[in-house]
């Protein structure tokens, strides 16, 4: 009993380690209400994780009505977004509180 659970448990654990190491990164800041990089690319059919950072002393909220996401990121501080996986195409994404200047797009290829 304790080999077979033994070996369900290094099971679980090299698949729940491969998921997670698979999952690229793509880093998105918010300064001075924008969004840098406001135009970067992903992988199509990928899950991917954003990780955004804002650096205004200001909340910020990143949105994209394509992406399905809304998201508030007090100033100062960091979120993880995951997105994906999408078909290839141009995904807005804004930032709700300063509409005008923070505005980017994603490109899936």
């Amino acid at each position: 009993m304790q080999v077979k659970l033994m070996a369900f448990s290094l099971f679980l654990f090299s698949f729940i380690a491969t998921v997670y190491a698979e999952v690229p990164v793509f880093k998105l800041v918010i300064k001075d209400h924008l969004f840098f990089p406001s135009d970067f690319e992903i992988p199509a059919n990928t899950k991917v994780k954003l990780l955004v950072h804002n650096q205004d002393a200001s909340a910020e909220e990143f949105e994209s009505y394509e992406l399905n996401r809304e998201k508030v990121i007090e100033g100062g501080r960091k979120v993880v977004i995951f997105i994906g996986p999408l078909p290839a195409g141009d995904y807005p994404f804004f930032g709700e509180f300063y509409p005008k200047t923070a505005q980017g797009v994603i490109r899936v290829k």
